[in-house]
């Protein structure tokens, strides 16, 4: 795949150019290759490389270590969307035997099952996957460091269970059920779980000296779900629009949302730091911007894909050294440099194609008490209810076609919103999960909880 580099102004390109210059120099790495992706697809390619000649491109493969993991996570939510499990199921209900079967399924996506975060014996990552065949070779005697659901302890092991599962409920390898699932309906046909041309060499570069050594390249064997994949910046291109919008061959838009969506206690240093974890997928604030996403490392290689969903740019950038560049600062600077320089250009406002004229009469402003708030009709058929000042509790509501809605986000998710009318039809108030919300602060003339003051508003007089 060749991607334009035309879509871009040459101001924003040669600030891309600088940027990825300035990692791959100061970052001493042998080669350093990325992409931009705004509204769905690539629209930036930039490498710099230490050899005289032709640069990587789009094509060449990187290992992408815990990436991943990302991979993994959908098809787990695969099986859940098709009916087969729930993320709330206890692994032993599925996978019986591991010695780790108390963990559920959304804690082991989530990275809070307690689980270790490496597997006991030699250095996992580069040594042969065949000297950990089993399961129990990967968790070792006691898998469990932490009680379950408390904290968020990255775990390598707790992905490896979940490519276990996907193979025991699939009845294939976790390898060909991704190749079926994920990337042939994908189209990335330069991702696989063994290298292949062309693809770099993983090195060490020495830390007090400008000189290399080759890296190893192992078959993590059983722990491939957590890290085994190989691919192309144009690759993950595609995956890194595929995670912002979905696909429904295969996740819906309302799946990938959900794996953006944190699902981890943060940690006092992670709640200073604006880092979480969702379900697969890395989520942190960064210069007052959401990034979702994930990196990876593994002897020789550091990946990472960073997506804006708000401002629909996403950075792809890999390396073939085993420490070097921050990618993860590389890739929201990428994201920024666009975002900044090109902000997106908003869909044009049309008015809805039809309305409930039961529902228009909703719209306005309500009040909780005293505080004002605006109910509005959205494009996707729901309703929103947001603070008048910009400060509080404000939510999207999902219609449920029976007159009620239910709550989509932040204090009111999950919550049903619904108008309670008179007996005359007309509106009384509205109820939201026993709040009363009324048009005029505390109306007389509904069942405000606790009552009116007969006397009314006054003065101080």
């Amino acid at each position: 795949m060749t991607t334009s580099q035309e879509e871009l102004l040459p101001g924003t390109r040669r600030a891309l150019l600088h940027r990825i210059a300035v990692a791959q120099a100061e970052g001493r790495t042998p080669s350093l290759v990325a992409a931009v992706v705004r509204d769905g697809r690539a629209v930036w390619h930039g490498s710099r490389t230490s050899v005289d000649g032709h640069g990587p491109d789009e094509n060449v493969q990187y290992r992408i270590g815990s990436i991943t993991k990302t991979f993994t996570a959908v098809l787990v939510l695969r099986l859940r969307d098709e009916g087969l499990l729930d993320l709330g199921d206890p692994l032993e209900k599925h996978l019986p035997g591991t010695g780790a079967g108390e963990a559920t399924l959304a804690e082991l996506l989530a990275h809070t099952a307690g689980l270790a975060a490496e597997s006991p014996g030699p250095w996992w990552e580069r040594s042969p996957g065949s000297l950990r065949p089993e399961l129990t070779d990967v968790l070792g005697e006691q898998p469990f460091l932490h009680p379950g659901g408390r904290r968020f302890h990255y775990s390598n092991p707790g992905y490896t269970l979940l490519g276990a599962l996907v193979e025991k409920l699939r009845g294939a390898a976790w390898e060909d059920v991704l190749r079926r699932e994920v990337l042939e309906p994908l189209g990335l046909e330069s991702t696989s779980a063994q290298p292949r041309a062309p693809h770099a060499g993983g090195w060490a570069v020495h830390p007090w000296a400008d000189v290399m050594l080759p890296e190893p390249t192992e078959d993590l064997g059983r722990m491939a779900p957590a890290g085994q994949l190989w691919s192309t910046t144009g690759d993950l291109a595609k995956f890194a629009a595929f995670l912002a919008k979905g696909d429904d061959r295969v996740l819906s838009a309302e799946t990938v949302r959900e794996m953006r969506t944190p699902a981890a206690p943060a940690e006092a240093a992670d709640v200073v730091d604006g880092a979480t974890y969702g379900l697969g997928m890395q989520v942190q604030s960064r210069d007052g911007r959401l990034l979702v996403g994930h990196s990876g490392s593994l002897p020789g290689f550091l990946a990472n894909l960073t997506i804006s969903v708000a401002d629909d740019v996403a950075a792809v950038v890999l390396a073939n050294c085993t420490s070097g560049p921050l990618l993860g600062s590389v890739g929201a600077d990428l994201v920024r440099i666009v975002a900044e320089a090109e902000p997106r250009i908003p869909e044009p406002w049309r008015p809805l194609p039809e309305v409930d004229a039961a529902v228009l009469e909703l719209a306005g402003p309500w009040y909780w008490g005293t505080h004002a708030f605006a109910l509005r009709l959205t494009t996707e058929g729901g309703v929103s209810l947001d603070p008048l000042n910009g400060v509080g509790r404000r939510s999207r509501f999902r219609r449920n076609g029976d007159g009620t809605w239910t709550g989509l986000e932040g204090y009111f998710a999950g919550e049903l919103l619904r108008a309670v009318r008179r007996p005359d039809g007309g509106v009384s108030h509205l109820d939201l999960g026993s709040f009363v919300f009324t048009r005029q602060p505390y109306d007389e003339g509904s069942p405000v909880p606790g009552g009116v003051d007969p006397e009314g508003w006054r003065g101080i007089g």
